[in-house]
């Protein structure tokens, strides 16, 4: 089903309305309580700021490349690498227990995940690198990048709510455009030849693709709103961070649930996007509403797997 233009501009509308009055809803409670933390610990982190700027002598390139590509990569296979232990030997077993899909990638196959390891350091350094390199020009245009003051945590969830709305319109049409037959054929089938996913194929993508729906949704609300240096790297961490979880392939306690875009590696025509506003508005995730992962859809607060106390139901015998 191709939707109209004028339903797309609608709905993109009613998403950032609805974000933007639930944002103004919690912002003089929850960001109100963190403000005060904030400023407890904000002489802190601004003099320990100043003392990094003053480091590199106020070189701007080192401090974006540092801030927007270093620390974010680094966030990115430090918790991959401890998924990849789990993925190739089977322990600890803790972590194994939580298999969404049980049965696949127990173990991985370890040539595939080669294979993947090199398409994913291809992507951050041929693809992400040289898009990172637009951008800094892009950010010394704004003139705010590099500021020797700190923004404010509320400022900073300002930026936050704006980024993750960005990011789900801009992900879900795009992912959407890339589902058509011939780009699925020549560009978005090398990232669902895992069904099964786990976290370090979350940038496992044809270039295209990766550059498309990887890498500018994520980019593209920092560059609108002229973000600091310190905003931008929390959030590059945080959307790979959060990306890698939703493909990892594990439902793990007190972390967010994969199984949305999990049911989308299975399933392949629903759920498209992040958030799961868009899919719910344009009805891609019909199916996912009625199937055991929906139920399962939620933060474990406990330690007992959903994959146990909500079983998939028996198949009838044939």
């Amino acid at each position: 089903q191709e939707e109209k233009l004028q339903d797309a501009m609608k709905i993109t509308a009613c998403v950032l309305g609805t974000g933007l009055l639930v944002y103004t809803a919690l912002a003089n409670s929850v960001s109100g309580y963190v403000q005060n933390s904030w400023d407890m610990y904000g002489h802190f982190w601004q003099t320990a700021w100043l003392k990094f700027y003053y480091l590199y002598e106020g070189k701007e390139w080192t401090i974006f490349l540092l801030g927007a590509a270093l620390v974010p990569t680094l966030a990115f296979w430090s918790f991959n690498g401890i998924l990849l232990v789990a993925d190739v030997t089977g322990k600890p077993a803790f972590i194994t227990r939580y298999r969404i899909q049980l049965g696949k990638n127990d173990p991985v196959d370890t040539k595939k995940l080669r294979q993947a390891i090199y398409m994913v350091l291809f992507n951050q350094l041929c693809i992400s690198l040289p898009m990172l390199v637009v951008m800094f020009y892009v950010m010394k245009w704004w003139g705010n990048t590099f500021s020797k003051e700190l923004p404010t945590f509320q400022w900073f969830l300002v930026e936050l709510s704006i980024f993750t709305l960005i990011e789900e319109i801009l992900f879900y049409y795009t992912h959407r455009l890339v589902h058509l037959p011939l780009l699925y054929k020549h560009i978005h089938k090398k990232h669902h030849e895992w069904t099964a996913p786990i976290g370090v194929v979350s940038i496992y993508a044809h270039p295209v693709e990766h550059m498309l729906s990887n890498t500018l949704p994520v980019m593209t609300g920092p560059m609108l709103m002229g973000s600091h240096i310190v905003s931008i790297a929390v959030w590059f961490s945080l959307a790979l961070i959060i990306t890698s979880i939703s493909h990892c392939g594990y439902h793990l306690p007190f972390l967010p649930s994969p199984e949305f875009h999990d049911f989308h590696h299975l399933k392949f025509n629903q759920c498209y996007g992040v958030l799961g506003v868009l899919d719910y508005l344009h009805g891609t995730d019909r199916v996912f509403r009625k199937s055991k992962a929906y139920e399962r859809h939620r933060v474990l607060l406990s330690f007992t797997p959903l994959s146990e106390s909500i079983p998939e139901a028996p198949r009838r015998a044939e």
